[in-house]
């Protein structure tokens, strides 16, 4: 990156608010693409995004000196800063340093962490001219910002997730962009090629996403990092729906939690072909995936409402296999986690 003392001041400056979150979903989702009617995709109250994420520097368009920003830096303001959260991020977080350049802009993976199902990664947006990175006058709630496309990408399976844009200050010349995936299949390694493609925003008066940066940005880094989830659960059954579901694996890290399980009948889609869900196929939705309550219990009493998570289902012999989760909104130490219940079926959470 040219200004590597410009980038780290902006990083220890930098707060997310709930609101800015808020309105930038609401506008961004409706550009949001969406999975084929055989899975279903969520996006986790931010607008969608295709896949994954990843870990650890190739070296493409790292700084000259070799410095990498601490993930501590990276992720702290944005998913808590207490003593507990920092220690999870320096267990599990991974400086990435890849990056490229096209139309002034530059696009650096600045640092991830994950675990075996879940990631999350941070980059950074910069306008190499130093000039102010938004419109004249206008800050995210303003601009609400849409990557027109792309994303990171390594994982073979069904994936889900969801990214956001986080501006501390509209006067100065960087964004960040925040993108989580969560997959059926492990994430922890693997080569990760991300590719962006203009930046645009969504204008209200026009009720038109126009283009703010042109550009198409491509870069590639090798994924490796720790898992720190815990595994419960396998064999458990309920019923509801007219269904019966036999919990298969159930994964819970500080960052994220994920729930396989399969139900004794296979969906059938209706094939309408018009490029719209069809209302059968909604509602086979709500049977399989979003009428499943998933709670998770914090041993301070809270209880997260998880149910609307992301998730994936495809038929197999007569049967449907079905995966959801999420990566949360905070980090949470495992032993700030009391249980978690699954279709009622309460799991017990050990603190390692």
């Amino acid at each position: 990156m040219s200004n590597l003392s410009e980038y780290k001041q902006s990083m220890d400056a930098l707060r997310f608010t709930p609101e800015q979150r808020a309105r930038l979903a609401a506008e961004s989702a409706r550009a949001a693409s969406r999975s084929s009617a055989r899975r279903t995709r969520r996006p986790l109250g931010r607008m969608a995004v295709i896949a994954a994420v990843m870990a650890v520097v190739l070296a493409v368009g790292s700084s000259a000196a070799g410095i990498l920003p601490a993930p501590v830096d990276v992720f702290t303001p944005l998913f808590g800063g207490s003593v507990a959260q920092t220690e999870v991020i320096d267990k599990i977080g991974h400086p990435i340093g890849a990056s490229d350049t096209d139309g002034g802009i530059t696009i650096s993976a600045e640092a991830i962490m994950g675990d075996e199902y879940n990631a999350v990664i941070v980059y950074t947006l910069t306008r190499e001219d130093g000039e102010r990175f938004l419109p004249e006058g206008q800050g995210l709630d303003e601009t609400y910002l849409i990557m027109g496309s792309g994303g990171a990408s390594w994982a073979r399976g069904g994936t889900h997730g969801g990214a956001w844009f986080v501006d501390q200050d509209p006067e100065d010349n960087q964004i960040q962009y925040v993108e989580t995936a969560s997959s059926d299949v492990s994430l922890t390694r693997g080569t990760a090629k991300a590719e962006f493609e203009d930046l645009r925003y969504w204008d209200p008066e026009t009720e038109r996403d126009e283009l703010l940066y042109e550009g198409k940005w491509k870069f590639r880094f090798e994924v490796d990092y720790e898992d720190c989830s815990v595994r419960l659960g396998g064999g458990e059954t309920f019923s509801q729906d007219d269904l019966n579901f036999t919990i298969d694996a159930i994964s819970v890290s500080p960052i994220a939690v994920k729930v396989n399980y399969t139900v004794d009948q296979e969906v059938v889609w209706s094939n309408s072909g018009s490029g719209r869900q069809d209302p059968e196929d909604a509602r086979q939705s709500r049977r399989y995936l979003e009428n499943v309550e998933i709670l998770l219990a914090k041993t301070d009493g809270t209880v997260m409402d998880l149910s609307t998570s992301g998730g994936s289902l495809r038929p197999e012999n007569g049967a449907t296999v079905c995966s959801k989760g999420q990566v949360m909104e905070e980090i949470i130490p495992l032993a700030e986690l009391e249980s978690i219940s699954v279709g009622g079926i309460v799991f017990p959470i050990p603190a390692e």
